[in-house]
């Protein structure tokens, strides 16, 4: 994997360089305060105007239970080595229920199906299903018919989406070279990153 870029290739805008217009698409999300990925992409009015309400109700109007909501996400952060997704979501995945040694665990097989760590079949099977979607764009047939016990089919496209929206944003920030807002985890860890 390639590493990301210092100093970023397109910087958060300062909170002086931000237009009105950018300004306003900030507002919810705290203004010239708001956090580097959202300074980064509103240099973008037109399609931050789209995307933020799309990723908002994948993270907060979602389907999904917010456990495994934040499976996905971790997961699909650690396979495209997303440091600023995985910095951000350790504390969301705390607050959705998720113990630090199973944010751990996610990132402890990072090639693997995960149930020799611990998790229950569904959970590996979730993780699974991040790592076909991420890896190979197509989910088998196995872990499909697995995920189709669990999830109605509003579930199942909401998950996909979910891992393709997050590889996507990884894709975009690794390539601008976003750096963390401060002191969040480095990929793969549960504690402050010791930069």
């Amino acid at each position: 994997m390639a590493d990301q870029p210092d100093p970023p290739r397109l910087a958060p805008l300062a909170p002086d360089a931000l237009s009105a217009e950018q300004l306003e698409l900030l507002a919810p999300t705290g203004g010239a305060g708001s956090m580097n990925i959202f300074r980064t992409l509103v240099r973008h009015p037109g399609l931050y105007r789209r995307w933020a309400p799309f990723g908002g109700k994948l993270l907060r109007g979602g389907k999904l239970a917010p456990r495994d909501r934040e499976l996905v996400i971790l997961r699909a952060a650690l396979r495209c080595g997303a440091s600023y997704e995985w910095g951000q979501h350790v504390a969301i995945a705390r607050d959705a229920g998720l113990a630090d040694d199973e944010i751990l665990a996610v990132a402890a097989d990072p090639d693997g199906g995960g149930s020799d760590r611990g998790w229950s079949s569904e959970d590996a099977r979730l993780l699974s299903a991040v790592d076909q979607l991420v890896g190979d764009h197509v989910i088998d047939t196995p872990t499909w018919d697995g995920l189709r016990g669990r999830y109605t089919d509003e579930q199942l496209v909401e998950l996909t989406l979910l891992a393709g929206h997050y590889a996507m944003l990884a894709g975009a920030l690794n390539s601008f070279g976003v750096p963390l807002d401060g002191d969040e985890p480095a990929l793969g860890q549960v504690g402050r990153d010791p930069r």
